[in-house]
């Protein structure tokens, strides 16, 4: 399917390519397959692509001398049309602890939305979200796919500190805080695992385009996966679909 899109001159040395304004798998799929035939279109110029919700950002090496040019460019090789591929999606099982120890919010969010921790737990858990993107902090991966009961403004004061791991939500979406940060999502439940590390090749094993699911594991179990973690025996789980 090929949609109407935006492009846009970005300072000097970028072009924005928009999408229409929603958060949908068709539009990531898409994005992502012209994302790959611009890389690899540009492979002799190294352009960067970044990739958001519903658009990519290009950038260049140099500065933009003839944008309009670069813009029909850019339209052919979208509308020429990407190669139909066999497409593997590797879905990750990602262990979480609801306990209200590492849940700190979830408390506050069942008086909020009016439901039980177990009702919360199930429905968060229950779901498949997709990567869309890496933004925010080096592995902090924005996921779609949150049921909408679960939907809820963010805190109107964010806290100064989140701990690594937590698995928070904020507005209509769900996430993992990688590291330490402040953050203003509700904080339900917190994940043993690294989602980013510089000190392994590659830092995150996540991209653009995998799916997540959330499995619920009791204090004890999340502590002993922290250990396996620490000793490098810790392998994540995770199963391959076809498109």
């Amino acid at each position: 399917m090929a949609y109407q899109l935006k492009y846009s001159r970005y300072g000097e040395f970028a072009i924005l390519i928009e999408w229409p304004a929603k958060i949908h798998t068709s539009i990531l799929k898409n994005s992502l397959l012209f994302k790959k035939a611009i890389t690899s279109f540009y492979i002799k110029k190294k352009v960067e692509v970044v990739s958001s919700y519903n658009s990519l950002l290009i950038i260049y090496p140099n500065a933009i001398d003839k944008f309009n040019s670069e813009v029909s460019n850019l339209k052919h090789l979208y509308f020429k049309g990407f190669v139909t591929e066999v497409k593997n999606t590797t879905t990750w099982e990602i262990p979480v602890c609801y306990d209200a120890d590492f849940g700190t919010d979830i408390e506050a969010f069942s008086v909020e939305k009016k439901m039980s921790k177990t009702e919360i737990i199930k429905l968060h858990s229950t779901a498949i979200y997709t990567i869309y993107f890496t933004g925010f902090l080096p592995g902090f991966l924005y996921l779609g796919g949150l049921h909408s009961r679960l939907f809820l403004d963010r805190k109107k004061t964010p806290n100064l500190k989140v701990k690594k791991g937590a698995v928070a939500i904020g507005g209509n979406q769900t996430g993992v805080y990688p590291n330490d940060s402040p953050g203003g999502w509700h904080i339900i439940g917190n994940s043993p695992i690294d989602f980013f590390n510089v000190n392994t090749n590659p830092p995150s094993l996540f991209k653009s385009g995998d799916q997540l699911k959330f499995t619920p594991i009791d204090a004890s179990s999340y502590l002993e996966i922290k250990q396996q973690i620490l000793k490098s025996e810790y392998h994540l789980k995770s199963f391959i679909t076809h498109d």
